[in-house]
């Protein structure tokens, strides 16, 4: 398999440094309020590319954290702390928190067929292990201390910067005023924080009572649940600038050897073509796509549709379109489930190897997607094409063999099959035809536009 490394800039042969099994970590939710569909579009990503790992014939040992251990409002160590802040709003303590919005993110990755980690590692069951990172990069000059915490000292550690290519110099050149006049640099990061006795969440350690910085938590956790060296890290580009290159700068310090061997980001989920605001309410949740009748793995459809690297943009109309196309998928299905008609053993091998390559070129979903349709659409009914759809399932899990309900407003067949053709003929760049179906299918009363997750037809 060859996946894109965001700490190279190429796509790689994976290698395991383990044989055939893959360690992964996978930076999971800070728990201090529900997760909406741009956060689970992330860990859909984790989900499918440990799938496919395994479908390829890899054995995996993930682990995702539960950031359980309220950071800062900025991921540069300012602001109010976002557990501290959940609980003055809500009268409860931090921990009642954690635990609620825990079981509603384990809730939610349930209805999405995501697998539950091999290892699911709390922030604050693991402050011994970050401490022990924190003494060692403090003895050996890699961190300083300040008033308010240890910070570490980035000008220690010459590949800062590597993994999003910062401009360290313009960015110390353009700081007007520091935010803590302290730090030796703009970009350097605490470690650990000194907790004002008010502070709600503290532990002890030699600099007094105090709390982890966010980033040391990954570190610690990838560590002792995946040894000093481990294969992928996964996570949102929004962790790119920040969050994962601090963990680079202080695990690679702390160890004296590259820890992590590739590193894959998974691209944002945009709303109606703009950045997705919980201000504008558009930072959507699962239970409100449920309120609207579509189901949770209408969604996980959805981003089967664009490539984990690329931006996807959510729509209403666009969703609507996976949930149909999932209906129509699941029948095709079962159709092929009942069927004892026989079909060439050679048919079967070539969508396989399709699926298979499609899996192997960076997880390039969107082209195993085309196999799967391509199978689902044969011509010949076969329980072999059953067999192997559901073989495919187990990467997709999208539960093909559920039977799902055709909506009463469902688009007359001749329509279906006239979009069918106008799809294929897009994908041969014969737009011509294109335009010519798309003409027919507006004389027969039904519009037709193109979304991220597939054609929408609607009347009229």
């Amino acid at each position: 398999m060859k996946v894109y490394n965001t700490l190279t800039k190429k796509k790689e042969q994976l290698v395991p440094i383990d044989d055939k099994t893959v360690r992964m970590y996978s930076c999971g939710p800070t728990v201090y309020s529900y997760a909406h569909i741009g956060n689970m579009k992330a860990f859909l990503f984790m989900d499918f590319l440990k799938r496919s790992l395994n479908y390829l014939g890899y054995k995996v040992k993930n682990v995702m954290n539960i950031t359980d251990v309220g950071h800062l409002v900025s991921d540069a160590d300012e602001g109010e702390d976002k557990m501290i802040k959940t609980a003055k709003s809500t009268n409860k303590t931090p921990w009642e928190i954690a635990a609620m919005y825990t079981d509603a993110f384990l809730a939610d990755i349930k209805k999405l067929n995501i697998q539950r980690p091999n290892v699911l590692c709390k922030a604050s069951e693991h402050i011994e292990e970050m401490l022990e990172m924190v003494y060692k990069l403090y003895d050996e000059g890699y961190a300083y201390e300040t008033s308010d915490g240890i910070y570490f000292d980035i000008a220690k550690f010459p590949q800062y910067g590597r993994l999003s290519n910062l401009d360290l110099e313009g960015q110390l050149a353009g700081a007007r005023v520091a935010v803590n006049e302290e730090k030796r640099h703009p970009a350097d990061f605490a470690l650990w924080k000194k907790a004002p006795k008010e502070h709600i969440m503290q532990w002890d350690s030699r600099w007094g009572m105090g709390y982890p910085g966010w980033h040391i938590e990954c570190s610690a956790m990838s560590r002792k649940y995946l040894g000093d060296q481990f294969d992928i890290h996964t996570g949102g580009v929004d962790h790119i600038p920040i969050h994962h290159e601090n963990e680079i700068a202080q695990s690679d310090a702390f160890l004296k050897k590259q820890a992590v061997k590739y590193w894959m980001h998974c691209e944002f989920l945009q709303v109606d073509g703009g950045k997705m605001s919980k201000s504008m309410g558009t930072a959507y949740l699962l239970s409100d796509l449920e309120e609207k009748g579509y189901e949770p793995l209408a969604f996980r459809y959805m981003c089967l549709n664009a490539h984990y690297g690329k931006k996807l943009n959510f729509t209403w109309d666009g969703i609507e379109a996976a949930q149909k196309s999932l209906n129509r998928l699941s029948n095709l299905v079962l159709e092929h489930k009942e069927s004892d008609t026989h079909i060439d053993s050679n048919v079967i091998e070539e969508y396989k190897q399709q699926f298979r390559e499609a899996l192997q070129d960076d997880l390039n979903l969107p082209l195993a997607m085309s196999t799967v349709w391509n199978a689902a659409r044969n011509n010949v009914k076969s329980k072999s094409i059953y067999n192997l759809l559901m073989d495919f399932d187990k990467v997709l899990a999208l539960d093909l063999d559920k039977k799902r309900t055709e909506a009463a407003d469902d688009i007359p067949e001749e329509v279906t099959l006239l979009a069918e053709q106008r799809l294929e003929a897009r994908k041969n760049k014969d737009w011509k035809k294109s335009d010519q179906l798309r003409d027919r299918i507006r004389q027969l009363g039904y519009s037709i536009n193109d979304t991220p997750a597939g054609q929408v037809i609607k009347k009229g």
